[in-house]
């Protein structure tokens, strides 16, 4: 007995760890797919840079060269960061984005290019804003910090220790046009990171009104009887507190009644468990079919019921119950199987001055135990 617990929980255990190792593969399946999102931005993003750099080499503005390796020395940055990624060393760190290091390394290529081709440095200055846009989308605010202090520390000397001649050249039309395609562009990428990040904040929405629904799921599970849908003994205990505590406050009636079907161990013996908790279904959506919003019903335990009544006096209680107990013998009982009956005892108390839950639900109980004593399929108060 003992080796078979011992397999039961070794199976448990493999299965819990199957479910963890699957949710942590599912976790990094998305985060490479969000990365190479980012990656393909970037690669898009520096063919735009080398269009505009293309137009002023053919302008006349800076040399081919210029072009040519400002678009391969973005490729190969953002090729190098695709293979960190795509061998898994990025999901070492928290920041899986690894936003500081990969922010770093652009702003000091345009910073770079910027000491290259001053003369066209309005367009290296501009894609700062771009890099800074997308960093800010997961940046923490150290982070924010950190690299605005390493790229002024790039820029200080540039503007402050240097006489580079940095211009935007706009004398002929095709440096007009190249100066015009820029800023449409970068206009363009900035839009772009401002509608990224407006997807970004409704899918987080949506995630977290999924997250709230899923918790009042859980929620209700927990105070639920999974077989008749009733409130379970710890949730309709509780809530028995809360209805003890409103009654005196307000001074207002308050009763209980502890329900039993009558001889369902019978039930069960003769016609099978499967068919026994069918009768507790039909009888919890019976009684949850004729009480009132305010009233509270839960099961108490195997085939007893605790029925919270508040605002509600004695007599009121036994009427009550009278008509439940009335509704459920003239039911139908045979659907479920030939010549099957089923009856239901109740015992019921009113709540007294200064009383706790714990006296009035023994009161009840005495009650109950009354009922049966007399024959069963009855009423009888405390």
């Amino acid at each position: 007995m003992g080796s078979a617990a011992s397999s039961l929980q070794v199976q448990g255990s493999d299965g819990s760890l199957a479910l963890a190792d699957a949710r942590a593969s599912d976790l990094i399946k998305r985060r490479v797919s969000q990365r190479r999102q980012m990656f393909s931005v970037q690669a898009a993003s520096y063919s735009l840079g080398a269009l505009v750099l293309l137009v002023y080499s053919y302008a006349g503005t800076v040399s081919v060269v210029i072009p040519s390796t400002y678009f391969l020395s973005g490729l190969s940055l953002t090729g190098f960061f695709v293979v960190l990624s795509e061998t898994g060393f990025n999901d070492r760190f928290e920041d899986h984005y690894l936003t500081i290091f990969q922010m770093g390394c652009n702003v000091a290529l345009q910073l770079g290019f910027l000491m290259a081709a001053p003369e066209i440095g309005y367009t290296f200055l501009s894609v700062l804003f771009l890099i800074f846009g997308f960093g800010a989308l997961r940046m923490t605010s150290q982070q924010a910090i950190a690299v605005w202090t390493l790229t002024t520390l790039g820029l200080a000397p540039i503007f402050l220790l240097t006489d580079l001649p940095i211009a935007m050249p706009v004398s002929t039309p095709a440096e007009r046009a190249a100066a015009m395609l820029a800023f449409v562009l970068t206009i363009g990428q900035c839009a772009f990171v401002g509608l990224y990040g407006s997807s970004m904040r409704k899918m987080l929405y949506n995630r977290s009104s999924e997250l709230k629904a899923a918790n009042r799921r859980i929620e209700e599970l927990a105070e639920l009887d999974e077989l008749t849908g009733s409130l379970n003994r710890r949730c309709i205990m509780h809530v028995l507190d809360e209805e003890v505590v409103r009654a005196h406050r307000g001074n207002t009636p308050c009763s209980v009644a502890l329900i039993d079907l009558d001889w369902f161990k019978r039930i069960n013996d003769t016609y099978g468990h499967p068919t026994g908790d069918e009768v507790l279904r039909a009888f919890a959506i019976t009684v949850f079919a004729n009480i009132r919003p305010i009233d509270k019903f839960g099961r108490y335990g195997g085939e007893e019921f605790l029925l919270l009544l508040p605002e509600t006096s004695g007599e009121g209680a036994a009427r009550i119950l009278d008509r439940l107990r009335a509704i459920i013998a003239d039911l139908d009982w045979s659907a479920f199987s030939p010549g099957m009956q089923v009856t239901i005892s109740a015992g019921v108390a009113t709540l007294k001055p200064n009383e706790t839950p714990d006296i009035i639900l023994a009161r009840a109980d005495s009650a109950l135990y009354a009922a049966k004593a007399r024959g069963r399929n009855r009423i009888a108060s405390a």
